[in-house]
């Protein structure tokens, strides 16, 4: 008889570190975006080598911003994946655009490029690169489908995952972070944004404070601090505070550690669960540095004992935290009534909507907890 236990799908690494670096801005007084904010701005920077790391309040808000500073507006049309978060597809939206849905190839749960070709048009301004659960889109090969055409990684669920040996958030023109509790680290809530391209960044740095032709810090610090800035854009209220900054410069320096121990965990997987001819497993090349935010299997229902749900279901039983690896947004009640798409117009999509299942992976289970994990799988 296998002894019950009680597995989260995700649970964050933090602690007395955590608790310590938020004193500072707490005993100072600066606790909205100030230099705990750019110090962690200047971690990320370092780390996914790019010239600019520019903190947000959330992956959506900086997905927001991109969109904004690439100048998407009405008339455009943004391709998304099919199958991702909604806020994907919600950021295009906000700037009037159209959102033209490509399907998935359901082996990597990425962008499908054979799809893609189909997609783009004359009036395509971006492509929204998704690396979901941590595995890079192949940006080099979207750039040659669509040479020109802006890339927008939504990179939410992918700090430290890499293609090439560059890492993500370094490939596209924009780059778009999450640091919710469920991605590899994070900061409660909160997003970072990162580009190359100096123009973009000093846009982007202004957007995300009301349009401000200053920061707060740098005015606060400057020669003349009761002087307002200027104001020349339409801007939002997108900053992070200090005491996330304090908590992401804890968390940024356990990065490589944390992911090193998920892939070792994934590969205990790989080895313990390939036995099971109706679950298939994470596949990926060579080329790609998977950041491992998420364990994302397909039940194969031809051949399982039970559907989908039924196994999720029969696992919760057992004391393990099961979620489907996301959703298909065409298939989403908003998107299906303002496109009219059917699930089956995008089928790799239908496919891992149905079928897609994360196991626990994290950095708060024991050698025990992935054994039990395994041990119930069998079972079922």
């Amino acid at each position: 008889m296998i002894k019950k236990r009680n597995i989260a799908i995700s649970l964050p690494v933090t602690g007395e570190e955590e608790w310590e670096a938020v004193k500072e801005p707490l005993m100072t007084g600066w606790i909205t975006a100030g230099p705990k904010v750019r110090e962690f701005e200047d971690l990320f920077a370092e780390r996914h080598r790019v010239n600019n790391a520019l903190a947000v309040t959330s992956a959506t808000t900086a997905l927001h911003l991109a969109l904004v500073s690439l100048g998407v507006g009405p008339g455009d049309e943004v391709v998304v994946p099919a199958f991702t978060w909604v806020s994907t597809a919600n950021v295009v939206l906000y700037q009037g655009a159209k959102v033209v849905f490509c399907d998935i190839d359901p082996k990597t749960f990425n962008i499908d490029p054979n799809d893609l070709k189909k997609k783009i048009t004359g009036k395509t301004k971006a492509i929204m690169a998704v690396h979901l659960f941590g595995l890079c889109a192949d940006v080099d090969l979207i750039r040659e489908i669509a040479p020109g055409v802006a890339i927008v990684e939504d990179a939410a669920c992918a700090s430290g995952a890499g293609l090439r040996g560059k890492p993500a958030g370094s490939l596209g023109d924009i780059g778009c972070f999450s640091f919710h509790p469920r991605k590899s680290v994070t900061t409660g809530e909160g997003g970072m944004l990162t580009t190359n391209d100096p123009v973009h960044g000093e846009k982007l740095g202004m957007l995300r404070n009301h349009g401000a032709s200053v920061s707060e810090e740098q005015r606060h610090h400057g020669p003349k601090p009761y002087i307002l800035p200027d104001f020349n854009m339409i801007g939002f209220n997108y900053r992070m505070t200090d005491l996330q900054g304090a908590v992401g410069c804890v968390q940024i320096k356990k990065l490589d550690t944390l992911i090193e121990e998920r892939r070792k965990w994934a590969v205990f997987y790989n080895q313990e669960l390939k036995e099971l001819d109706w679950l298939t497993l994470p596949d990926y090349g060579a080329d790609f540095e998977h950041g491992w935010q998420s364990y994302v299997t397909m039940v194969d229902e031809s051949k399982s004992p039970y559907s989908r749900n039924e196994i999720m279901e029969k696992l919760q039983s057992m004391g393990i935290s099961t979620r489907p690896g996301t959703h298909a947004v065409h298939m989403l009640g908003f998107y299906k009534e303002r496109y009219g798409h059917k699930a089956s117009d995008f089928p790799g999509a239908e496919l891992a909507n149905n079928c897609s299942m994360a196991i626990p992976l994290h950095n708060r289970m024991s050698a025990e907890d992935y054994q039990y994990v395994v041990e119930c799988l069998k079972s079922i």
